[in-house]
């Protein structure tokens, strides 16, 4: 069929979408392939596209142990360049141009409890 949605105003409208991104990352992480999945929302923003990962965990951990690890994990020199981290109050245009491979952002995240969360993450997706 056709992408009715994607031809409607696409300057002015938040247009639901689909992605091949988890997929993606089921070919690069073998062990997550068909357990994940995925859509997009299109909007109208030049550059910049966000993860937003809602996990079921089956080990239980708080939010703040899940930050820390992820920053810590940040600055090991094999990630370095590849992961950041920020805990600052970030918009989209912040990454353009950003060498990153995705950016973790501490300050968009949600622990409803010790095994749901949201992980949100940025990365410029025409760098």
């Amino acid at each position: 069929g056709k992408d009715w949605r994607g031809g409607r105003g696409a300057g002015q409208n938040i247009i639901p979408s689909s992605t091949g991104a988890a997929k993606a990352v089921g070919k690069v992480i073998p062990a997550l392939n068909g357990k994940l999945t995925g859509m997009a929302f299109r909007v109208p923003t030049p550059d910049v596209s966000v993860v937003d990962l809602t996990c079921v965990l089956a080990k239980p951990a708080k939010y703040d142990e899940i930050c820390e690890f992820i920053k810590k994990s940040c600055e090991k020199p094999e990630y370095k360049g590849i992961m950041a981290y920020t805990d600052e109050q970030v918009v989209s245009n912040d990454f353009i141009s950003d060498a990153a491979s995705s950016t973790f952002d501490a300050k968009a995240g949600i622990g409803l409890d010790d095994t749901f969360v949201k992980l949100v993450s940025w990365y410029d997706n025409e760098w």
